[in-house]
């Protein structure tokens, strides 16, 4: 059995990329399951999706604990140390990471397994026109480097789960091509497979009160601390000499990260920036423009 984590967040396709290549090796002749957990189902939010696929009926379920592949959407999320991204590291053959390769990337977060970068944002920036839209990148990623599938079969499941979304045929075919580009150029892997976890005993739980059983979802006052700006594929930029200090980019931001300065003028607060580029959407001067956002150096 192969077993992949992916690695993501909220809006970034890592459910749909785990489901084009469960798809993809479906269709060729694999048994395959996929699943994810969303956690805080909110956009930018860490989000984990797993895909399992073998020559034998799938009876394993629940999270993969023993990863042969990881796969790490937003580079971002290797710094977090409550997403968890590289546990289980040890039984992973290679540990896949969305950024623009660099050999320093290993020793920067501790990745001891095999690793393989490729800018799938640039590139999937370059084929559509945004940079959020990961699924299809991350999934051919995941079938090229597992080898489920050929690139006939992975093109045949990123039409048919972007048909289910309901995408325009001429966005599909954008995808296609992204996929078939992605898939050319990764390299080969050779998989190490570990024998199947020891069954687990089942685990009774007993009722716990909620100061105890959850005390991080009742205590308040966190929010200045989590720095949800990592969260951004794009980030906001005022050009100051075209804004009129009309306060719609203020008003609008859903997370309360513009603030006026004493003369009017907005001052984004990127440590809690999103990047969901609503003030970007309402300015009615086009004041704002985006930069993205590039982690590795």
């Amino acid at each position: 059995m192969i077993r992949i984590r992916f690695h993501g967040r909220g809006g970034h396709g890592v459910k749909t990329a785990s489901r084009i290549v469960g798809t993809a090796a479906f269709l060729s002749g694999w048994q395959v399951q996929d699943s994810p957990v969303y956690g805080a189902e909110r956009r930018g939010a860490a989000v984990t999706a797993f895909t399992r696929i073998d020559d034998a009926p799938i009876l394993e379920r629940g999270v993969i604990d023993q990863p042969n592949l990881i796969i790490v959407g937003d580079e971002a999320l290797l710094s977090d140390p409550t997403a968890g991204v590289l546990a289980g590291q040890e039984t992973a053959s290679a540990v896949f990471v969305n950024a623009q390769a660099d050999e320093r990337l290993a020793a920067k977060y501790g990745i001891s397994s095999p690793l393989v970068a490729l800018d799938v944002t640039g590139r999937t920036l370059d084929a559509l026109g945004k940079a959020s839209a990961l699924s299809t990148g991350l999934g051919a990623v995941a079938a090229g480097l597992t080898a489920c599938a050929t690139i006939e079969r992975l093109c045949e499941a990123v039409r048919e789960e972007l048909g289910e979304l309901g995408l325009a045929d001429d966005v599909i075919s954008c995808n296609v091509a992204l996929a078939k580009a992605i898939f050319a150029v990764l390299p080969a892997i050779q998989f190490h497979l570990s024998p199947p976890p020891a069954a687990a005993e089942v685990c009774r739980l007993p009722f716990e009160p909620p100061f105890r059983a959850a005390p991080s979802i009742i205590t308040g006052g966190n929010a200045q601390q989590l720095h949800t700006g990592s969260w951004r594929v794009e980030r906001p930029v005022v050009d100051f000499d075209r804004c009129t200090r009309c306060g719609l980019c203020f008003v609008a931001c859903p997370d309360g990260s513009i603030a006026l300065d004493h003369e009017g003028y907005p001052l984004i607060d990127y440590d809690h920036c999103k990047g969901c580029m609503i003030c970007r959407e309402v300015c009615p001067l086009e004041a704002i423009g985006a930069k993205r956002e590039v982690r590795s150096w």
